[in-house]
């Protein structure tokens, strides 16, 4: 069969096993657990919605931070699972062994956690991690709550960061500093290269999208645009020019439905620096130096944006070989993070962990 995605369309085959296929993840945890592990709900009011989470805290002592996890795109539960990984479950045991609590949770719709994630954006993902900075300042009491975010996680722990004062420290893990379109279109060229387009191809397909952002960008909202992009696209089916990698008809339709729906719209316009600009907390920025999804280039205008607010505590760092998922990899494409026995590089595991330690919160 035929995989789309954010503009792309990729081959997906699949092969009838007998019994299981036994994946070998050798950085999982295994109970017992030297450390404390709850299971917790708490509540974001705003939306009336209930989260529900897993937090691991230190065996001993009472004064240690709490980092909330937040996730990448997509619909994720709270160990971030995807392809038999779950990094944000290896990365709990590791913090949480350095003596660094964690609440790790449910995306909103997804597992146990309430609320509808189809009509969710970014905004709305920031709400929930303010609810649950709530939940440790008010219910548990913690002194100290720093965040990490993933991909856009990497997007939703400025904003909360950016207004409120709860927020001690954040760690960004391959966070976007470009605005929304730039990153589509410079994810949708290095995907599509290690899939084997041709440069013409390519060029054609960035010319498309561009031409589908820009009627984004110049929108006022997704109602607006819907007929200017469908006129668009209409045009390109009947002159036969529609891109490889929509085909026909229907993948522009798919294409078009995906563009303007909720998460996507308020994606492709928003830019991250205005909001980098009011984060004032000390901040970690990491990237993999293979990573195809958010290339490492955007550290630089993370720094810069963080910078020109005067932050006077940015740490930035490309990690050499890993991928967007921070495994060590030989190539960054997507198709073989399910491949790589590794969930998370400890080299990316000791940067994150010795650097909120070294902070001293």
């Amino acid at each position: 069969g035929t995989f789309m995605q954010s503009g792309l369309t990729l081959p997906l085959e699949l092969t009838r096993v007998d019994g299981e296929v036994a994946l070998s993840r050798p950085q999982e945890p295994k109970p017992p657990y030297p450390y404390r592990v709850e299971e917790v709900t708490f509540e974001n009011t705003k939306a009336g919605l209930t989260l529900a989470g897993t937090l691991t805290l230190p065996e001993k002592g009472d004064h240690y931070p709490v980092v909330v996890l937040i996730s990448g795109s997509g619909p994720q539960n709270r160990d971030e699972e995807m392809l038999g990984h779950k990094p944000f479950l290896v990365l709990a045991d590791y913090l949480t062994r350095q003596g660094i609590g964690v609440l790790r949770f449910d995306d909103r719709g997804v597992g146990q956690s309430t609320g509808n994630f189809e009509t969710a954006t970014t905004l709305d993902f920031a709400d929930d991690v303010e609810a649950a900075v709530r939940f440790l300042k008010n219910d548990r009491n913690v002194r100290n709550i720093g965040l990490i975010g993933h991909s856009e996680g990497g997007m939703v722990a400025p904003l909360v960061a950016s207004r409120s004062g709860d927020v001690s420290f954040i760690v960004l893990l391959a966070g976007p500093g470009l605005r929304g379109d730039h990153i589509l279109l410079e994810q949708q060229k290095e995907m599509g290269r290690v899939t084997g387009a041709t440069a013409g191809e390519l060029d054609y397909l960035a010319a498309v999208n561009r031409r589908c952002f820009d009627i984004v960008l110049s929108s006022a909202s997704s109602r607006e645009a819907e007929p200017l992009l469908k006129a668009y696209m209409d045009s390109l089916a009947q002159t036969g020019k529609l891109p490889v990698n929509m085909k026909d008809e229907r993948g522009a339709e798919l294409w078009r439905r995906q563009v303007l729906s909720p998460w996507m719209y308020f994606f492709v316009k928003y830019d991250p620096v205005p909001v980098l600009r009011d984060v004032k907390c000390p901040v970690l920025a990491l990237n993999g130096s293979r990573d195809l999804q958010v290339l490492p280039e955007n550290l630089g205008i993370i720094k810069k944006g963080l910078e020109a607010g005067r932050n006077r505590s940015v740490t930035v760092k490309e990690l050499p070989g890993l991928n967007h998922l921070f495994q060590t990899c030989e190539s960054g494409s997507p198709a073989l993070y399910g491949t790589i026995e590794e969930t998370f590089s400890p080299v990316a595991l000791k940067e994150i962990g010795d650097w909120i330690k070294g902070k001293g919160f």
